[in-house]
């Protein structure tokens, strides 16, 4: 998701001051430059650069319309994991099919991704005040259009446009936190940030679930209507961090734009698809995979050679951001498959409903809050690599705890494997962010933040995809295995048949077939339970083996900062 940069690096303390997201001086604000944060964040123009001034007092005025800001980025969040314990209701709604309801939350993400890199040169263009309140109406509108829709084809195209104009306020937010208030206040601003953003995608599915069953699906969108008017006025009335650069206009990659577009929406089709159209045995998985392979090799070309590129893969040159990337990129397939592996096993095992699948959710949030000033103690003592080792092996042995699944297993078994991770993501959100920027100098951090947040939705993807394989593939597995031990020789099996069977006499007119039935349901149930064990168990092991690459991480300087 969004990174929050470390504003007190030896680079930023000792370069020259650049101008802030729209031109304006960022010294006339700040004595130290405000490094660029978030996906896609504004970046720092120095052909705008000026004397420095002095840090000049946040008002009131300020904090209202910066936390009217905050609150457009948590519906932002809030809404890529709003949906996932509604997807029932929905495809109920709209009459779709199980392949074609997946895409009301892979949409959002893909438009999502496409706009990380984005924002940044739109919040330079037309300012940070403008590009906001365009993003936030833009938002409250296709929410509405999300709940009057009738078809599933149309839902899907207004969430992409919803995640499309929304994933702005997320890296702008992160942004206007290094360019508004001074040093002294940015650390804690930052943390309240973080948590807020990582709180988002863990209150989602229990705020879904109660507006489902309290209402009806429609008002996972309509909830945002009346907080996104409000956001849209406070910001345009409050908020003046920068002015407009309209100059930078002519030296906007479009090109590399299209060809990025092009690459990661192709990529995500074939990924999302791929396990469920046996890959490339379907025509349209094979003639996107080929699209995804071009574009791949053109956006690579241009991002190299071009003189502004939309994203600065240079970057990876720097030991310390390559393998935080890598970082960013486990921790997005943890933060995602979890959320999404827990309410799929909880609806298709257990049989909850919403409500029920995100009060059990809700355990994760409530400790990952908790844990928020723990973590901010430890990260003061400890090495950040540390505190990263720490936060890993905790996600990991939660992720292990998880994998011992059974068909009655409810909110007091997940309390503690949720409670374990809770706790891990602020151990790992907050270091792994300088670890990754803290050794960039300032000219790279414009680009390199966009792309270091980017990998984390990829890696939340690409995750996604690999379970789904898992999923398919594991069930067949465990299917054919238990299946074989169903012969009716075995006296077991002849006990169970007749035992269920005796329950069916009187009730049914073939008492024999509707125990047959019933035992190959439980069949069913069980290699589901195994399969989700084995999902768990692999993203528990991949968590393990990133410690692997620690020792190669070089201890960052200055103060860690927090994250989402």
């Amino acid at each position: 998701m969004t990174a929050i940069t470390n504003d007190d690096t030896p680079t930023a303390r000792t370069a020259n001051p650049p101008a802030d997201a729209g031109g304006e001086t960022a010294a006339s604000r700040l004595q130290t430059p405000p490094p660029p944060a978030g996906r896609g964040a504004a970046a720092p123009s120095s052909s705008n650069a000026g004397p420095s001034a002095g840090p000049r007092p946040v008002s009131t005025r300020d904090w209202l319309g910066f936390l009217s800001m905050v609150v457009g980025m948590f519906m932002a969040i809030l809404d890529i994991q709003i949906v996932s314990s509604s997807l029932s209701e929905i495809q109920a709604g709209l009459a779709a099919s199980a392949d074609e309801i997946s895409w009301v939350q892979t949409s959002y993400l893909i438009a999502e991704v496409v706009m990380i890199p984005l924002s940044g040169m739109l919040a330079r263009i037309l300012s940070t005040r403008v590009l906001f309140t365009i993003a936030a109406a833009g938002f409250t509108l296709t929410s509405v259009a999300c709940a009057f829709t009738s078809s599933i084809e149309s839902m899907i195209v207004w969430r992409a446009l919803q995640g499309f104009i929304g994933g702005a306020m997320i890296p702008t937010v992160f942004a206007t936190s290094f360019s508004l208030f001074p040093p002294e206040k940015r650390a804690g601003v930052s943390v309240m940030i973080g948590l807020v953003a990582t709180m988002a995608p863990t209150l989602g599915p229990t705020l879904g679930g109660w507006l489902t069953q309290s209402f009806s699906w429609h008002w996972l969108f309509l909830a945002n209507v009346l907080p996104g008017i409000a956001v849209t006025s406070l910001v345009w009335t409050l908020v003046d961090v920068d002015k407009p650069n309209p100059a930078l206009r002519k030296g906007f990659d479009f090109i590399g734009l299209g060809l990025m577009a092009a690459f990661l929406g192709s990529l995500e089709f074939v990924v999302e698809e791929g396990p469920r159209q046996d890959w490339f045995q379907d025509e349209y998985v094979a003639i996107f995979a080929v699209v995804a392979a071009v574009s791949a090799i053109g956006f690579f070309w241009r991002v190299l050679t071009y003189g502004n590129p939309i994203v600065e893969l240079r970057a990876f040159l720097d030991r310390n951001f390559a393998i935080g990337s890598l970082y960013s990129f486990i921790i997005g397939i943890g933060l995602y498959g979890a959320v999404y592996l827990q309410p799929l096993f909880l609806a298709r095992v257990r049989g909850l409903n919403s409500l029920q699948i995100g009060t059990i959710m809700f355990v994760t949030g409530a400790f990952q809050f908790l844990s928020a000033p723990i973590a901010g103690a430890l990260s003061k003592k400890l090495d950040l690599r540390v505190m990263l080792a720490m936060g890993l092996c905790l996600f990991g042995t939660g992720v292990w705890l998880n994998a011992h699944l059974t068909n009655q297993s409810g909110f007091w078994e997940l309390f503690l494997p949720q409670a374990v991770r809770g706790l891990s993501l602020m151990l790992c959100f907050i270091p792994v962010n300088t670890i990754a920027l803290g050794t960039l100098p300032l000219e790279q951090l414009k680009n390199a933040s966009g792309l270091y947040n980017l990998m984390r939705n990829l890696g939340g993807a690409i995750g996604l995809a690999a379970i789904n394989t898992v999923l398919l593939e594991r069930a067949s597995l465990h299917m054919n295995r238990l299946g074989d031990n169903l012969n009716l020789a075995r006296p077991l099996v002849q006990e169970t048949l007749d035992g269920l069977a005796a329950k069916f006499d009187g009730l049914v007119a073939d008492p024999q077939a509707a125990a047959m039935k019933t035992l190959a349901r439980m069949v069913e149930r069980e290699a589901m339970v195994l399969t989700f064990n084995d999902c768990l168990l692999l993203m528990a092991g991949v968590f393990f083996a990133g410690l692997l690459l620690m020792p190669l991480v070089r201890r960052p300087g200055g103060k860690p900062a927090a994250d989402h």
